[in-house]
């Protein structure tokens, strides 16, 4: 698995088209309108706020400064609505629409730029509800309470701080240290294979190693620079595959399946152990970012089905699919961790339990020993049900990083 694009980002990295920010909260879909198709909880499916036309529905314009926070939602309605938020001041704003005593979040809508306004649409029904507006640089303010007398109002979710997610990420810090070592156990074998010329060797231990490390993909950006030495692809180099910069487990994987010779490889192979041996003994003094773990969550099979799924990664051994598998592995050690986080919060976690379980017996068919159809030997009805299964799996892990991105309550 390749991750790309996951650092620098202006926006929260949540389900993000385009510039519209689609907020995801426990299977409530609450969106800046864009007619382009979104990362949805198929749980929001139930919910009329998820394909409602804005422009049919009844809009409420709400200013979202810090002095007047909330105000211009002076006659509540029950039902599926839309708010025009409109920032006048000369800051970007986030905007959260919550409980005002329990701060469970209805909906939210991220970087509203001065001068501008965007769209809120939600489903409110009998309850109390109050806009809370975050500007960058200052405290967050609760605008006035509003209560609706009557109806049903969409789920929502209370929201998740940073020292909540503490405790997740250390378990799962621990868990990659663990992993670490076996890497480097594995590696080891690989690399002994090729030192002593055994290549078909090689080609067995090559697998092994290459998905213990793909099982932990969301420490991927804690491993910075590490991980383009042990997992990187010839992407973006001038020479290609015969690039010098080319290293890791996928330059090795190209010279076993390309007739190069043991004398050829042994460099590559001891420098991939040199790197994943650095890592291991630099583990313990590396601090992952706790909110950084649900959007790996999401990430992790995003990138399985945009790099695995379409052979982009495939340097000869045909071991995609088992990738995929190690990458769905992965995915569940991280929701694991957050289990504590997602209970109470996420609809959705039964259901998403099924999706894990379907998509892994869906993969473990092409499973035959400790061997696995490549992706070129699958028909192309497999193809498509694997993708369906992966894409559905992908779009209800969107709603684990809404979830578990950490808010400003203060």
């Amino acid at each position: 698995m390749v991750l790309s694009g996951l650092s620098g980002r202006s926006l929260r990295p949540w389900a993000v088209v385009g510039v519209a920010v689609v907020c995801l909260v426990a299977g409530v879909l609450a969106l800046t309108h864009d007619p382009r198709p979104a990362h949805a909880d198929p749980s929001a499916h139930a919910d009329p706020s998820a394909h409602a036309d804005p422009s049919a529905l009844p809009h409420t314009t709400v200013e979202v400064s810090p002095s007047r926070c909330g105000r211009g939602w002076t006659t509540p309605v029950s039902g599926v609505q839309v708010f025009d938020l409109h920032n006048p001041t000369d800051g970007p704003a986030e905007v959260l629409l919550e409980d005002p005593r329990s701060q469970a979040v209805y909906g939210e809508v991220e970087d509203i730029g001065p001068g501008t306004t965007r769209e809120l649409t939600v489903r409110l029904g009998r309850g109390a509800f109050a806009f809370k507006c975050v500007p960058d640089d200052a405290d967050a303010v609760t605008g006035p309470t509003v209560r609706v007398t009557k109806g049903r109002s969409g789920p929502a979710a209370a929201p998740v701080t940073e020292h909540d997610l503490i405790p997740p990420a250390l378990a799962y810090q621990k868990w990659v240290g663990t992993g670490l070592s076996e890497v480097v156990r594995l590696t080891t074998a690989l690399r002994d294979a090729i030192d002593r010329g055994d290549l078909p060797a090689a080609r067995t231990a090559w697998l092994p190693a290459h998905l213990e490390y793909e099982r932990m993909g969301a420490a991927y950006d804690a491993f910075g620079d590490a991980d383009r030495a042990v997992n990187g692809t010839d992407a973006g180099l001038p020479g290609g595959v015969h690039d010098q910069d080319f290293t890791g487990f996928h330059r090795v994987e190209y010279g076993l399946w390309h007739g190069e010779s043991a004398a050829g490889l042994r460099a590559p192979a001891a420098a991939l152990l040199k790197a994943v041996t650095a890592l291991r003994d630099g583990w313990a003094q590396t601090r992952m970012d706790p909110a950084q773990l649900g959007l790996r969550a999401h990430e992790i099979l995003e990138n399985t089905v945009q790099f695995e799924l379409t052979g982009r990664t495939d340097y000869g051994s045909g071991s995609n699919l088992a990738t995929a598998r190690a990458n769905l592995d992965g995915t569940e050690q991280v929701l694991a961790r957050l289990r504590s986080v997602l209970a109470g919060r996420y609809t959705g976690l039964s259901g998403l339990r099924s999706e894990l379980d379907r998509a892994g017996r869906t993969l473990d068919a092409f499973r035959h020993g400790g061997a696995w159809t490549p992706l070129t030997g699958l028909t192309h009805r497999q193809r498509e049900h694997v993708d369906a299964v992966l894409d559905d799996l992908v779009e209800r892990l969107a709603s684990v990083a809404t979830l578990c991105d950490p808010r400003r309550t203060v």
